[in-house]
């Protein structure tokens, strides 16, 4: 039961990221939270709605994981690690906060779906 409510806050966390990059970079708010001017956010867009995409095939596996039961252990396991390798590149190229918030949270789920 803890592994799913992991799982689930990972998937949503990785729902919002989409939202932020594809949705919301240009918009004040998107702005704010990466810190951007709106001359990079227009000229980075392209690149943002890119990343967010993979952030949408990141909580797409995990609730396709979710959907399968006990069946779907192996995918819940490869989805939450490339959650956490994601959460550590991005921690070394650029900012040590995403660490904290990508692949914690990853690594408390493993943690706990592993033990569940």
């Amino acid at each position: 039961m803890i592994a799913t409510i992991l799982i689930v806050l990972v998937a949503v966390l990785h729902g919002y990221f989409l939202l932020l990059e594809m949705v919301l970079w240009t918009k004040p708010l998107g702005r704010k939270v990466f810190r951007l001017t709106p001359e990079f956010a227009e000229a980075t867009r392209a690149l943002a709605a890119n990343q967010g995409l993979y952030n949408g095939f990141l909580a797409a596996g995990l609730l396709w994981g979710l959907s399968q039961g006990a069946a779907g252990f192996g995918v819940k396991v490869f989805f939450l690690a490339c959650v956490v390798v994601a959460g550590v590149f991005g921690a070394a190229t650029v900012s040590r906060k995403i660490f904290f918030i990508q692949a914690v949270p990853a690594l408390l789920a493993l943690l706990a779906l592993q033990l569940g």
